[in-house]
């Protein structure tokens, strides 16, 4: 029975054929799809995350405390390159930037819409970042922001949701193969257990498939390309309004660092009613905005955040000065447990430039360190170049984890609150500036746990000496 229908079923696939190579032949092919999302809603909740965060990265108590904070650490005016200015235009540079990587991925996922216009994101955004341009309207209202923040909340979270049930799902049923092929090896006892088992598997696997289901109904899973992806060409375009009006964005020219991005950060960024004029621009303001804008917003974003050969991120060496400066930092910290093998590993870290620094400071200077007073001011002045020049190396460590993070993770993005920015990395710090910083703390380091030993040396010899009794 089961052969004839096997038999039925492959005539009738046989016999179709023919029709459907006539309907092709007499019809162009489509060239879109009204299929349902599926298993994209993980990659459109992942990208639907990151502009929930870049838009709230935008918000005024973030910027004002990017200005007031995170864009005044000590070490920006030891080491980075430009001024606040230049420092301001990164920011703006690597948001727009990502913005630009989110729509690439919005842009392949348009193909697939029937909403010629959706089909025609790509263009449509490239347009209205150099040109202001939106024939749709597709920038979001401000009374209708936070009622479409809330729907996009919810489909991540149902989404996020769906897919750790599908997870669950995988492994029940992974579990219930493995109880049913032992069924029949083992002794009579133990297969009744197995048999128990697989029939109490089924049941969850069953009432999992029916929550799985329902998941699907409410999350981006059911939902067609057109739907999902004018929800993220909507968040794509109001997020690029708010940057370039935040940003206040012109290719102001600077004596120091040539082109920028941005000027300044609007002073009345903090009053509520210049929000609202900062994400919906006047006619004034739109006009400004497009002719600023002429000179190709995105490509001179992505110039600028190319750090110049005279930089650590230049030359390629940022991350690896970053942890050579977190390891000196904990030997300087406790000298005393810093062992001939540790030692020998720090130095096998140091580039050449820094070990040639390094020979030169250390020449004429003796093997004896038994000055308590020269170790105490090593430790006092080692202390305030780490205070400037450690954080920018722990942030160029955060920062590589966080794009790491984002990369491995589906629907999930870095807290928008917490993010690092790039110019608050080693990025573009000053390759000459960095070395000379490192070479001292060398110096330092060098002399502060020779000190160490000769006291831990000289305690034990007093330990073991007998006492004088004259």
């Amino acid at each position: 029975m089961a052969l004839e229908t096997f038999l039925i079923k492959l005539k009738n696939a046989i016999s179709s054929k023919p029709t459907s190579q006539r309907q092709t032949r007499s019809t162009s092919p489509p060239i879109t799809t009204t299929s349902s999302v599926g298993v994209l809603s993980f990659e459109v909740a992942r990208l639907m995350t990151k502009l929930l965060h870049l838009t709230h990265s935008l918000t005024d108590s973030n910027l004002l405390s990017l200005r007031d904070h995170s864009l005044s650490l000590e070490g920006l005016t030891k080491i980075v390159t430009g001024d606040e200015t230049f420092h301001l235009s990164l920011v703006c540079a690597e948001l727009a930037d990502s913005l630009a990587h989110t729509a690439d991925s919005v842009s392949r996922l348009s193909y697939r819409c029937t909403t010629p216009s959706l089909r025609s994101f790509h263009r449509l955004f490239h347009e209205f970042a150099d040109m202001g341009r939106d024939p749709h309207g597709w920038v979001i209202s401000c009374k209708d922001t936070e009622s479409k923040k809330k729907k996009i909340e919810r489909y991540v979270s149902v989404t996020t949701a769906l897919y750790r049930e599908m997870e669950e799902t995988t492994n029940l049923e992974n579990s219930l193969r493995k109880h049913s092929s032992q069924i029949g090896i083992e002794c009579e006892e133990e297969n009744k257990k197995d048999a128990m088992k697989v029939m109490d598997l089924q049941q969850k696997i069953e009432r999992q498939r029916q929550h799985v289901k329902y998941l699907k109904d409410r999350s981006l899973w059911n939902k067609s390309f057109d739907t999902v992806v004018l929800i993220l060409a909507r968040s794509v375009f109001t997020a690029l309004a708010r940057l370039k009006s935040v940003f206040s964005s012109a290719a102001a020219s600077s004596c120091h660092v040539g082109p920028t991005v941005v000027s300044f950060l609007p002073r009345s960024l903090s009053s509520s009613s210049s929000s609202m004029n900062l994400v919906h621009p006047s006619p004034n303001d739109e006009e400004r905005l497009k002719t600023a804008s002429s000179s190709a917003f995105l490509e001179e974003s992505s110039r600028l955040l190319k750090p110049p050969e005279t930089t650590l991120g230049g030359s390629g060496v940022a991350l690896h000065y970053a942890n050579l400066i977190v390891v000196m930092e904990k030997m300087i910290k406790q000298p005393q447990l810093v062992g001939l093998d540790a030692r020998d590993d720090l130095y096998s870290m140091l580039p050449a430039s820094v070990r040639s620094s390094l020979r030169s400071r250390l020449k004429g200077v003796g093997f004896m360190a038994t000055d308590g007073g020269l170790a105490a001011e090593w430790k006092a002045a080692l202390g305030r170049i780490l205070q400037w020049l450690l954080p920018l190396a722990q942030n160029m460590i955060r920062w590589q984890s966080e794009r790491s993070f984002e990369q491995r993770h589906v629907a999930t993005a870095v807290n928008s609150q917490n993010r690092v920015m790039l110019v608050q990395t080693l990025v573009f710090a000053d390759k000459v500036k960095t070395e000379a910083a490192i070479t001292e703390l060398l110096v330092g380091l060098n002399y502060i746990w020779r000190f160490e030993r000769e006291m831990t040396a000289k305690a034990l010899f007093n330990l073991h000496s007998p006492p004088n009794h004259s």
